[in-house]
């Protein structure tokens, strides 16, 4: 009796570690592509027949399948796939009455089966600006895009868009969770022949691990999905600035001012080192020759005795010849 349930025991622990071997294997396995659906594909025929059977099986390309494990697909599935495509966008529009856009905004967007993820609204004393951020189906992308743009009074000053394609990591994570799926309901057939308490837990410690991967790789699938069908567009809504300060902006130019300025102070230095440049070379040569020759005549007036006469007034008397 011993000695069976040894055996029992010794046969639920093989299996256990098979599990455990089979899981780790599905970790690292190449991923295989499953439908949008993610249901998988049927599978091949049997590798039994005949050689001309095989043949004409080999030589079909869309009936050719090939996956991992338990998990094989057909090409002709894959290329029925539609590609799960990630579009973004932002949009910047100036309007004339922000209140009345926002409200044909939403409506637009309600009609197309968008609707509003977050808005925030700035009201000033000389404009007011919205923002506003829509999550539009993709099928209706093209078309969110074009009501924004034919608001009402509404002009685009700039818009920009984004696509990243995510196919490859949805179908990865697709045959990731069905490759674990497979591994746990190994582990619930093993853990219902376990008879030993201490095989129980082992084998539920194993299953409560890979039941936490499935249901964190289905959250990052569904969470690719939902970003794939709906789009995020966000658009910010302006009113103009006054026109008063627009026209003031428009006829001042800081950097013309300051270019002119520097002309301005450059021309006056160049005019000052002109008039410099002419006073010592042509004037001040001249002013020092008429200054020595004043300086020779009144030495050679001086040697020669020649006096400037006193003025003689109406009242002085003549003078009196020497005897």
């Amino acid at each position: 009796m011993t000695g069976s349930i040894r055996r029992r025991s010794g046969a639920l622990l093989g299996l256990v570690a098979l599990a455990a071997f089979v899981g780790a294997c599905s970790s690292g396995a190449v991923p295989a592509p499953l439908s949008k659906a993610g249901n998988p594909a049927a599978q091949p025929a049997a590798s039994g027949g005949s050689e001309a059977a095989r043949a004409s099986a080999g030589a079909t390309g869309d009936s050719a399948a090939y996956g991992s494990g338990s998990t094989q697909y057909t090409q002709q599935d894959v290329l029925q796939d539609s590609a799960y495509i990630v579009k973004t966008g932002t949009m910047t529009v100036e309007v004339q009455h922000l209140d009345a856009a926002l409200l044909a905004a939403r409506a637009a967007i309600t009609g197309l089966g968008g609707y509003i993820a977050g808005s925030q609204q700035v009201n000033s004393d000389d404009r007011s600006t919205a923002s506003i951020t829509f999550r539009v189906p993709v099928a209706r992308w093209e078309e969110a895009l074009d009501v924004i743009r034919k608001l009402d009074s509404a002009k685009l000053m700039d818009m920009q868009t984004n696509s990243v394609e995510v196919t490859g990591q949805v179908l990865d994570i697709g045959a990731r969770i069905d490759n674990l799926r497979a591994t746990e309901r190994q582990l619930q057939l093993i853990m219902g022949k376990a008879v030993k308490i201490g095989d129980i837990l082992e084998v539920q410690s194993k299953l409560t691990d890979v039941q936490g991967q499935i249901e964190q790789l289905s959250t990052q699938q569904s969470h690719l999905k939902q970003q794939a069908a709906l789009s995020t567009l966000a658009v910010v809504f302006s009113t103009p600035a006054p026109k008063a300060v627009t026209e003031t902006s428009k006829g001042w130019d800081p950097s013309a001012e300051l270019d002119h300025a520097v002309a301005q102070l450059l021309g006056l230095g160049q005019s000052l080192a002109t008039g410099s440049i002419w006073f010592g070379i042509v004037w001040l040569p001249v002013l020092i020759g008429l200054g020595l020759i004043a300086l020779v005549i009144r030495f050679a007036m001086a040697r020669l005795g020649i006096r400037r006469r006193p003025d003689d007034g109406p009242g002085a008397e003549p003078a009196i010849p020497a005897a």
